[in-house]
Order: C-alpha cells, then sequence, then structure tokens
C-alpha cells in the first residue's frame, strides 16, 4: 500500500505565503510524477502544478510566477512554495501521484487534502 500525507495548509493575509509538502510512503518501487490540485467550494478540481522524475514542471496559468514546486525524490517528497497569495487561491489542497509499486503496478494515488484560506 501507498500513503501521501499533506502538511503545510492554514489561514493566510492575501500577499503572503504558504508551503505545503506532501511525503510519499509505503510499497513505492519509483515515483514518476508528483503534483497538486486543488479544489474550491462548488468548482471542480484543477490542476496547480506538476513535476516529473526528469524535473519537467507544468503550471496552471493562474498561479505562474507566484508557486514553486519541487520535489526531493531520496525522501520521496513534493513542495509547493506559494508566494503572493490571493483570495482566489483558497481551496482544499491534493497532492497527486503516479507511482510504481513494488509489485510494479502503475497507479495514482490522492492525498488527503488540506485546506488553503487566503483572507482579503
Amino acid at each position: 500500500q501507498v500513503q501521501l500525507v499533506e502538511s503545510g495548509g492554514g489561514l493566510v493575509q492575501a500577499g503572503g505565503s504558504l508551503r505545503l509538502s506532501c511525503a510519499a510512503s509505503g510499497s513505492i518501487f519509483s515515483i514518476n510524477t508528483m503534483g497538486w490540485y486543488r479544489q474550491a467550494p462548488g468548482k471542480q478540481r484543477e490542476l496547480v502544478a506538476t513535476i516529473t522524475s526528469g524535473a519537467n514542471i507544468n503550471y496552471a496559468d493562474s498561479v505562474k510566477g507566484r508557486f514553486s514546486i519541487s520535489r526531493d525524490n531520496a525522501k520521496n517528497t513534493v513542495y509547493l512554495q506559494m508566494n503572493s497569495l490571493k483570495p482566489e487561491d483558497t481551496a482544499v489542497y491534493y497532492c497527486n501521484t503516479v507511482l510504481t509499486t513494488t509489485s510494479r503496478s502503475t497507479l495514482r494515488y490522492w492525498g488527503q487534502g488540506t485546506q488553503v484560506t487566503v483572507s482579503s
């Protein structure tokens, strides 16, 4: 089994910063893509940023220049540094990973979600 444990959400004023972390553990052979998605109330879940094992990065247009994704392969951990936060960034942020398990199955996993609230 694989577990994703997220941390770092909270309440911040507009213009502030937060850093999210997500650590994967369990029966992991290799990790391909790690990333973050978010879901605001009444809206569909949307991609925020992803990073591949080869460090190819993709950002949603709405966060380019403000958010930065990185990963520590030795720790199976992905980070999301969020700067210049706006009220519209308020959402539940979900960690996501596509990995190969020790039984050689390639699967997608989701974290439990962490709330980010930006006050105006």
